[in-house]
């Protein structure tokens, strides 16, 4: 089997041959792993990214891992879409702070044209800044997203949240196709994709490898690969779910910068409770981008000051700065 050599992205991977690379020696993966991110990407640069919660809670999907669904007693109480002067507020801190993207999410099935010159605003605000800009706003219609587009939208998260066999356990109210088609809107309108999933749902390894799978064979691998570590919430479905063992997602870590090898794989939701030694093994297999500050939506993020000392201590450094000293 070829796959796993340093190779130019390609759509016609197998599920059994995702599989085979998760079976490999862990040392012999990683390895790898970092062999082909070192084709396109500097291992010493990080993207620093920061997200907000534009429109909390109120969601009417039945996603078994989120807080924000008005199927489960949570804790977390529906608010309205932010002031685009409150949001502006926000990206100008998180700028101040290093990121260099600025995400905001909404609650929503699906956007709503109405909710549409309010969200323009807000793109357009973000990118006067120098920020990059990027949405997650549920289901998008083909002439929302040429919008948002117009608007100065760079990216548009829709994760698939897991493999195709696996998602009917975690969602009912949304289908796979569901997800297909919205990331289809998305390409067709120019914008980039972020697009990826969360592990330690229940899922077996053959889940895992089926998630990776799906987003290896899309039209265009998506431009921003994000691996989320389930934070169970309590009132939620999977709020008991065991945690997944850390050297498992470094391997899902690997394998994702293996079948898609030009992605930015990011670590996202979870990094509260991974060790050092895990975010430092991940960033060696791959993983080249992280969420900063403030929460992911309704979770939370590591204390700014320790990423500062991790990515310190790493030798690592944020895309586009000078060579860290020594």
């Amino acid at each position: 089997m070829n796959h796993p050599d340093p190779a130019p992205p390609h759509h016609d991977w197998t599920l059994e041959e995702v599989e085979a690379l998760f079976d490999l020696p862990f040392t012999e993966l990683v390895f790898q792993a970092a062999s082909v991110h070192r084709l396109a990407f500097d291992p010493c640069e990080i993207q620093i990214s920061r997200l907000l919660s534009i429109k909390t809670g109120g969601c009417p999907e039945n996603c078994g891992y989120c807080s924000q669904s008005q199927s489960f007693k949570t804790g977390v109480a529906a608010s309205k879409l932010m002031d685009v002067g409150a949001v502006l507020a926000e990206a100008a801190q998180a700028k101040a702070g290093g990121a260099q993207r600025f995400c905001m999410g909404a609650a929503w099935r699906e956007v709503k044209d109405r909710d549409l010159p309010h969200l323009a605003a807000m793109l357009e605000g973000v990118k006067a800044m120098g920020l990059e800009t990027c949405m997650t706003l549920g289901m998008l219609e083909p002439q929302q997203a040429r919008a948002l587009k117009t608007a100065g939208l760079d990216y548009y998260n829709h994760n698939l949240d897991t493999g195709p066999d696996y998602y009917a356990t975690v969602v009912s109210t949304r289908t796979y196709q569901d997800r297909l088609d919205t990331l289809e809107a998305v390409r067709d309108a120019g914008i980039s994709t972020c697009c990826g999933g969360i592990v330690g749902m229940g899922e077996t390894r053959r889940d895992r490898a089926g998630l990776l799978h799906a987003l290896a064979t899309l039209p265009a691998h998506p431009d921003s690969l994000p691996i989320n570590d389930l934070v169970p919430i309590e009132g939620t479905p999977l709020g008991k779910s065991e945690p997944l063992d850390p050297l498992e997602f470094v391997r899902t870590i690997a394998v994702a910068r293996i079948v898609c090898p030009s992605s930015v794989v990011r670590l996202a939701a979870g990094r509260t409770h991974m060790s050092r030694e895990q975010q430092a093994l991940c960033f060696l297999a791959g993983a080249s981008s992280i969420f900063v500050g403030g929460k992911l939506l309704t979770t939370a993020n590591p204390d700014l000051d320790d990423d500062a000392r991790l990515m310190r201590d790493l030798g690592l450094r944020p895309v586009g700065t000078e060579t860290a000293a020594a």
